[in-house]
């Protein structure tokens, strides 16, 4: 059960797209009004800012009297999301190049804490405090297991490969509010982003390599459709195309989670095509290194189990589990020597995952 599951406390939330703005209030990390869609006016400051306030007014107005504790929610970057600034030119808000102290704007007009967030980061929080983490743990418990994980990595397969990373229960938002993944080099394409082959418009650009179709309204979607054999196309260049994905982000995985150390969880709506790129990840990120004088290394020192998987979830839980002998006396203790995390595919999906973080990081925010 997540950490806010029960709590009866109401958070302002928004979606902030370039075309649509979408509104809501949740308590208990649920939404407890329906959506309140306006256009975003992204072209315009002065007409941007004026929706963001009929909109959280209007949610405000139909809650019944019940004053809301917080507004919080995720905005595309660059931001130095702690002071709520908003800092740099984003293609989806033009008029934002400015530069736009979003948070203190709204804290002034609504005069309650406004905490605003990287979406990668929310997807993270959500599911370390109420998805994957919890659910995983919760069955673990269930099971009779001794271990317990604390750490999560999320990552969103979608426009773009987001990340957020949650330690011990606490969002790393970084230094600089710059924890990223999409710009790191591409292990198959030198000199390349590694968001070129870890992102929707990677699914499209192998499947026309490999199948020499150029349909750009193709969406992976109808690629997965074409892997399925529900839609007429080149099926063998459908499935290349996941696994390539899958293949990339493996191997960026892999040196994530040795760095960080814990659970990792795949959203966003490529997700739905898992079948086709989780073995190649998993694969990648169970694949070995070696050192200059021969000698072969694991490339993730840990055991890389798929928790989506039933008998991979059971031999996750059960471990090594053996008794040791207190040295000088008669004493034992349990211990499990192996090292082992698991990934797994989004039980909430990133949308969910997202709210759920903006009402959790507020909540945490006040609570702490």
């Amino acid at each position: 059960m997540g950490k806010y599951k029960n709590d009866k406390r109401v958070v302002l939330t928004l979606d902030a797209g370039g075309t649509n703005m979408v509104f809501g209030a949740m308590r208990g990390e649920e939404f407890i009004i329906d959506p309140i869609s306006l256009p975003s006016n992204a072209n315009d400051l002065d007409l941007c800012l004026e929706t963001m306030v009929t909109g959280f007014r209007t949610v405000i107005n139909q809650l019944g009297g019940e004053k809301p504790l917080a507004i919080s929610f995720a905005f595309p970057g660059p931001a130095d999301y702690e002071a709520g600034i908003i800092d740099g030119f984003l293609t989806n808000f033009p008029s934002f190049r400015d530069g736009v102290a979003l948070g203190p704007y709204l804290h002034d007009i609504f005069g309650i804490p406004v905490f605003i967030n990287n979406d990668g980061d929310l997807y993270a929080f959500g599911e370390a405090l109420g998805g994957a983490l919890p659910e995983v743990n919760e069955k673990l418990e269930a099971m009779g297991s001794l271990k317990r994980y604390r750490n999560l990595i999320g990552y969103t397969f979608g426009t773009g490969f987001g990340i957020g990373c949650v330690i011990n229960g606490k969002l790393n938002r970084g230094d600089n509010c710059c924890v990223e993944t999409f710009c790191l080099p591409n292990p198959n394409i030198d000199g390349v982003i590694v968001e070129d082959s870890v992102a929707i418009r990677a699914v499209k650009r192998v499947y026309a390599e490999r199948s020499g179709v150029q349909d750009p309204l193709l969406t992976p979607k109808d690629i997965f459709e074409i892997a399925e054999l529900r839609r007429e196309g080149n099926e063998t260049a459908a499935r290349a195309a996941f696994e390539e994905m899958g293949r990339v982000a493996g191997k960026l995985m892999a040196m994530a989670v040795q760095l960080m150390d814990g659970l990792v969880v795949i959203g966003g709506g490529i997700t739905a095509a898992g079948k086709y790129f989780m073995p190649a990840l998993l694969e990648e990120m169970r694949g070995t290194v070696r050192t200059l004088s021969g000698d072969t290394l694991q490339r993730v020192q840990m055991k890389v189990y798929n928790l989506d998987d039933e008998a991979e979830f059971n031999a996750f839980a059960k471990g090594l589990v053996r008794e040791i002998q207190v040295y000088g006396s008669s004493r034992t203790i349990s211990y499990d020597p192996q090292k082992r995390i698991g990934v797994m595919l989004s039980r909430i999906g990133a949308s969910k995952a997202i709210s759920v973080g903006a009402y959790d990081f507020a909540l945490s925010e006040i609570d702490g």
